[in-house]
């Protein structure tokens, strides 16, 4: 089965998978509203990654195979967004805290037992914060035109 994926698609998975990992956390369910979470970031920084892919070129074969990792740094790396998230962090504390806690997130959490209630609502704090979190500051820069530096 092939999926269609587009940077609207991106956006709205990023959206649905922030929904998902709220309903874990109402549940109790920490360790899938963690990786949830992380799941959404990821979807968010491959929406602002997505903009560099243009109808009707073929883009250079190491950009997409960059664009198949789950890595958070290495996605904000290629998503052209590294420079703004170090300027942002200079400015304001809050976010540096809640990009660290986003970048302890690894896809390899799905398979593991034990986050904890305050693991859980920590990332989903630093994730949604209206002020300082990561998301919001995503959403923010799926428009913009970010290129990474080559």
């Amino acid at each position: 089965m092939v999926i269609d994926m587009d940077k609207a698609a991106l956006e709205q998975l990023a959206e649905l998978r922030l929904q998902d990992a709220k309903a874990l956390l109402e549940a109790k369910r920490w360790d899938g509203a963690y990786y949830l979470l992380g799941y959404c970031i990821e979807c968010a920084l491959k929406a602002c990654f997505a903009k560099q892919f243009r109808q009707h070129e073929v883009p250079e074969k190491g950009l997409v195979n960059s664009f198949y990792t789950h890595d958070v740094e290495q996605l904000l790396t290629t998503s052209g967004l590294k420079s703004a998230k170090e300027h942002r962090e200079q400015t304001e504390a809050n976010f540096k805290f809640n990009w660290s806690l986003v970048t302890e997130w690894k896809e390899t959490r799905r398979y593991e037992v034990g986050v904890t209630e305050k693991d859980a609502q920590d990332l989903f704090n630093a994730v949604t914060d209206a002020n300082s979190g990561i998301l919001p500051w995503l959403k923010t820069q799926w428009s913009k035109n970010n290129l990474p530096m080559q």
